[in-house]
């Protein structure tokens, strides 16, 4: 399978199963939203059972369900970026779809090398302790480490289930599902690639032409 990593100080990128995991490289300093690491970030709001969220994307809208009562460390922390405006005008830039499944695999987006953006990273809840799983839609984070996942996440397009923990596997930390637009998911997982940039699990999976988050908001 191919895995997911996030964004790592050392550039650590997990072996990939089915063509690479979720991954991170060393965020590089890029432009910053109005709210940097170093301004007071505003008081959170009370985080709810579940927590709706919006991301406007160039090609489409994808609602998301965050779910703040079984995984509130991973719902709130992405709830912080969406927030303070760190999504806006990022964008997903990976399409690794599972080989010889066609349709089947992942998205990732978010600060991809922007230290500016980026929060502390967060504690690893993991499917065997919040009981949610990597369905098709599921939203989850990029991580390198249990524990360093920070400003990169993941939508699967299909289960992909080799992504929940096992005894032996710590796996990746689903908070929620796509409640609308998972035809969006997987257009940009057609989204022609470039195929010798990217390193590790990512090579091939780098998206030509990244689609643009353009903004990340709370569903009223």
């Amino acid at each position: 399978m191919i895995r997911p990593l996030a964004l790592s100080l050392s550039f650590l990128l997990l072996a990939g199963c089915d063509g690479g995991a979720p991954a991170a490289e060393q965020p590089a300093a890029e432009a910053a939203p109005s709210n940097t690491a170093s301004a007071p970030p505003p008081a959170p709001a009370p985080l709810a059972e579940i927590v709706r969220v919006r991301l406007e994307t160039a090609a489409g809208p994808i609602i998301l369900a965050l779910d703040g009562r079984h995984a509130p460390v991973t719902t709130a922390n992405f709830l912080a970026y969406v927030d303070q405006h760190r999504f806006d005008g990022t964008s997903f830039y990976r399409a690794a779809p599972t080989p010889g499944a066609p349709g089947s695999g992942f998205i990732q987006g978010g600060i991809h090398r922007n230290y500016r953006r980026m929060l502390a990273p967060i504690a690893h809840e993991p499917t065997s302790k919040t009981g949610l799983r990597h369905t098709a839609g599921a939203i989850s984070m990029a991580r390198a480490e249990p524990g360093t996942a920070a400003g990169e996440f993941f939508i699967t397009a299909s289960a992909i289930p080799s992504m929940d923990a096992d005894s032996g596997d710590p796996g990746f930390a689903a908070f929620g599902r796509v409640t609308e637009g998972l035809d969006v998911v997987r257009k940009i997982m057609a989204a022609p690639t470039i195929p010798n940039a990217g390193r590790g699990p990512m090579k091939g999976q780098m998206i030509a032409e990244p689609v643009r988050i353009v903004s990340a908001k709370r569903v009223q």
